[in-house]
């Protein structure tokens, strides 16, 4: 059953009730806890919301002129590479008792989470398709960021605090630099999917993180902290419920000898109902995924150190023998090289490069039968410093992601100077939909598609025989070279 915002669920309805807020957000009878994570992370900077939602005050209810309510609501959400426009009426399914079913505000009459879910559900199909989804594609569609998925591996993070230092030292980093984090643990096989720990946390849940420090120790606290300083991470649940019971939870012994006071000198504070704080080594202990979504802006005035993006659109399509443009993986290697193929050039000493490849989400045609992810991956070759055409023989392989049936999937790697051929891929030969290349370096880089199988002809070419034989030479060492005298000297 749906019904009307206003006068049908509310009589003073409001878009928002001061202002916007995580603790605006409390899960309904849906299972899109990882969409309510994503919501709660874009609460938190002005600046992404408002893209998400424009014009919001002109949106917002205005007791003063109800004729001047339509019913609708303008949402917008980042898809293969542009803002997408989502239009929604005021309708929201209820129960019999006319509570709201899903997302709702922790305050009856404000109504923005709801609204925006059921957006979001229009743009996915139905909200049948928010069912189990994914965190990482949430937030790049609620930012335009670009999303680096991370698997932990509790064990050897528990063992080696060097291991937890890098990896804390990467959140920070990415913390500061205004980067989306949420985390989860994993389920094993089998088992049930919201089962809770001992300690409180509950599997296959998205938990945002909200803050990340690391707090020099006063003497007076030594003997509780047991060190001379403790890295800690702010946690929220979506659920709006602080249900860690572990070291630095609500009412631990940890809290209780530390004043207010000291609390705030130290940073350690809590903002809203549903956070919590746990020390690094206890979240390694527990946490298998991390999902680090970096937001992007693209501008001339770039700040030293953050990420420059480029970008190409393609497409994995059927055509001609010759030009057939869907050739499988690596594994394949009879077709594999059809492929669509793209460049990009590394100077300098080498540089760290992130590579998302995206593909058409195809839940929105469940509908029609669909809505299965095609398994995607890329290759990274390089190639000659004087490449201006396709590839047409293997060369050295530079790096390889993994191939996965998600809508995304991304790859960390560091490259040393020199000219790339990417080349993305479907799993199985013969699949075609159509693609989004991201690419994202520290310095500046161009991407472009290699389209011709030959370099351009040109006049000379006439007057000269055709080559009937190309031999490449790799040189790999070479020692006991004497230095040749420069004229001068």
């Amino acid at each position: 059953m749906f019904l009307s915002v206003f006068q049908e669920l509310c009589k003073d309805p409001r878009l928002f009730v001061d202002g916007i807020s995580t603790r605006d957000l409390h899960q309904g009878s849906l299972g899109n806890c990882w969409m309510v994570a994503a919501t709660s992370c874009l609460a938190t900077e002005n600046s992404l919301w408002k893209k998400v939602i424009p014009n919001h005050m002109e949106q917002e209810w205005n007791p003063k002129h109800p004729d001047l309510y339509a019913g609708i609501f303008h949402f917008r959400f980042w898809r293969m590479g542009q803002w997408t426009d989502v239009v929604v009426d005021d309708r929201l399914p209820v129960s019999e008792d006319g509570t709201l079913l899903f997302c709702r505000s922790a305050t009856p009459r404000e109504f923005w989470s709801a609204l925006l879910e059921k957006a979001y559900a229009k743009l996915n199909g139905c909200y049948e398709a928010l069912e189990g989804g994914n965190t990482a594609e949430a937030l790049v569609d609620f930012t335009g960021g670009v999303s680096e998925p991370l698997s932990l591996d509790r064990e050897a993070l528990t063992e080696h605090a060097d291991q937890r230092r890098v990896l804390f030292q990467t959140l920070a980093k990415a913390h500061s630099r205004k980067a989306l984090i949420t985390c989860s643990i994993r389920p094993a096989d089998g088992e049930h999917v919201e089962s809770v720990l001992d300690c409180g946390l509950v599997k296959g849940h998205a938990y945002g993180i909200t803050a990340v420090r690391k707090i020099r120790i006063g003497e007076s606290l030594l003997g509780i902290c047991g060190a001379s300083r403790i890295y800690m991470v702010r946690m929220r649940n979506p659920w709006g419920t602080t249900d860690w019971t572990g070291a630095w939870s609500q009412g631990s012994q940890q809290w209780n000898q530390v004043g207010r006071s000291e609390r705030e000198k130290m940073g350690l504070v809590v903002r809203d109902v549903g956070e919590f704080w746990m020390e690094f080594e206890d979240f390694c202990r527990y946490f298998t995924d991390l999902v680090v979504c970096r937001l992007v802006e693209r501008s001339l005035l770039w700040p030293w150190g953050h990420w420059r993006e480029v970008r190409c659109r393609g497409e994995w399509a059927h055509a001609p023998v010759d030009s057939c443009r869907c050739g499988g993986c690596i594994n394949h290697r009879e077709t594999f090289l059809h492929n669509p193929q793209f460049m990009f050039e590394v100077g300098g000493e080498g540089d760290e490069v992130l590579i998302c490849l995206q593909q058409e989400d195809r839940r929105m045609k469940r509908r029609e039968g669909g809505g299965e992810n095609l398994p995607i991956g890329f290759e990274v070759l390089r190639v000659e410093v004087n490449r201006s055409c396709r590839v047409q023989c293997f060369s050295e392989q530079a790096a390889s992601s993994v191939y996965m049936d998600s809508r995304s999937v991304t790859l960390r790697a560091s490259l040393s100077p020199g000219r790339y051929a990417l080349l993305p891929t479907t799993f199985q030969p013969g699949s075609t939909g159509r693609f989004l290349i991201r690419l994202f370096s520290h310095t500046r880089i161009k991407l472009r598609e290699l389209k011709e199988d030959l370099p351009a002809s040109s006049l000379w070419q006439c007057c000269l025989s055709q080559p009937c034989a190309v031999t490449t030479v790799h040189l790999h060492r070479a020692s006991s070279l004497s230095q040749s005298k420069q004229p001068g000297h």
